[in-house]
């Protein structure tokens, strides 16, 4: 069936949304699901390494699977993997299981590394066809969907509802909504189609783009804006309490006001782009974030620290939507530069939650937070390389141009 760009932009704003609801509600159970492991920071870094891994491997498997399969099959098998994950988590809480939980949280990181690179390459060819930036709002959805996880969970815990039945209920949420939302995603988008040599230029046309230092800088700019929005949804909470002495459900509503400042940033970041350009939202992007993350690593008063995780959210809200956008006009096979991009962006979540684990047990969580600091300083200096250097066709990224 043929399905128009409208019906295709809210089919993904659900589909974007999923993820991040599944995301924030474990994030606000994370102190609950680390005393019930009875776990200490360390272990709990090697708790979390369960979502690094299952990001990579997701990641690292979308591209091609992608190109042969289409998008639409990864996004259903994510977030379903997601879905599995959310209730597994409950499982291995409930049971006192570290094991069980990483299995959980590497499910998740499977399905959101695989399905959200799939995601994204449906998002930038719908951005495409409507001609104007909407990748932002998408990822406003997924903040949004934080926002509704996050209310829930801070509500949840403290009440003390068990982390089984809430993870339970986020299941068989996503499921409901995924069922009838995938078949708006048309079957063939990044797909590559030909035959003989079209095929052959095709395949080597992917290896071609890691040699571009534009597009390498801009996976730099996803990276390390990718790992100030990551940092916040795996230890933020635990960063509120274990360093600033804020209660478990403070703490979760903390994360709230991160979350909703995302959202806010996403939803109202697409007109700042269209009028000042990419090189200039990331920027600012950047230099907020940095300032925010600053406040909450140097300042030691707990209302600071809830008002720097809002700049912490507007800072880290257009950092990932805004750069695949440039990454997918930075020339030929788009689909191919947004593969790319995001999966540098997604080291990320290999490198970020174990390495800010370790750093934690030993120099404390607060100030584990220099290495995302520097990371995203460093990002702001990369920014020119999002420019545009001239108007860019509206191209679908399904179409494949064949070799004569």
């Amino acid at each position: 069936m043929t399905v128009s760009p409208g019906r295709r932009r809210t089919a993904a704003f659900a589909l974007f949304f999923l993820p991040g609801l599944a995301m924030a509600s474990w994030v606000t159970r994370t102190p609950d699901v680390r005393d019930l492991l009875a776990a200490s920071t360390g272990r709990m870094g090697l708790v979390l390494f369960g979502l690094s891994v299952g990001s990579m491997l997701g990641i690292l498997c979308s591209g091609p699977l992608v190109a042969r399969w289409g998008a639409r099959p990864l996004i259903a098998a994510g977030t379903l993997a997601t879905a599995t994950g959310s209730g597994v988590i409950g499982l291995g809480a409930a049971a006192g299981a570290d094991a069980v939980v990483a299995l959980g949280l590497g499910l998740i990181g499977l399905g959101m590394g695989g399905g959200e690179v799939a995601l994204n390459i449906e998002g930038a060819e719908v951005e495409r066809l409507l001609g104007r930036s909407t990748l932002p709002a998408m990822h406003g959805f997924y903040s949004l969907g934080t926002v509704v996880g996050a209310v829930g969970g801070m509500i949840l815990t403290a009440i003390s509802f068990p982390v089984l039945w809430h993870l339970a209920v986020v299941t068989a949420v996503v499921l409901a909504v995924l069922v009838p939302t995938i078949r708006y995603v048309p079957a063939r988008v990044g797909r590559r189609t030909g035959s003989g040599s079209g095929t052959h230029a095709q395949a080597s046309a992917r290896p071609a783009v890691w040699k571009e230092p534009r597009l390498l800088l801009i996976g730099g700019i996803i990276l390390a804006l990718a790992m100030a929005e990551g940092t916040a949804n795996d230890w933020l909470p635990l960063v509120m309490v274990d360093g600033h002495g804020f209660d478990p459900a403070l703490g979760s509503a903390v994360y709230a006001v991160f979350a909703a400042s995302m959202t806010v940033g996403r939803f109202a970041g697409g007109r700042f782009v269209d009028r000042y350009g990419r090189a200039a939202a990331l920027r600012a992007s950047a230099i907020i974030g940095a300032v925010g993350i600053a406040l909450v690593i140097l300042v030691d008063n707990q209302a600071v620290a809830a008002a720097a995780a809002v700049l912490w959210g507007i800072g880290a809200s257009l950092g990932f939507p805004v750069a695949l956008s440039a990454a997918g006009d930075s020339g030929d096979n788009p689909a191919a530069r947004v593969s790319l991009a995001a999966t540098l962006g997604y080291v990320a979540f290999l490198v970020g939650p174990p390495s800010l684990g370790q750093l934690g047990e030993h120099f404390g969580l607060r100030n584990a937070l220099f290495l995302v600091l520097i990371l995203v300083v460093a990002a702001s200096f990369a920014t020119p390389a999002a420019r545009t250097p001239h108007p860019v066709k509206i191209r679908p990224l399904c179409q494949v141009k064949r070799a004569d």
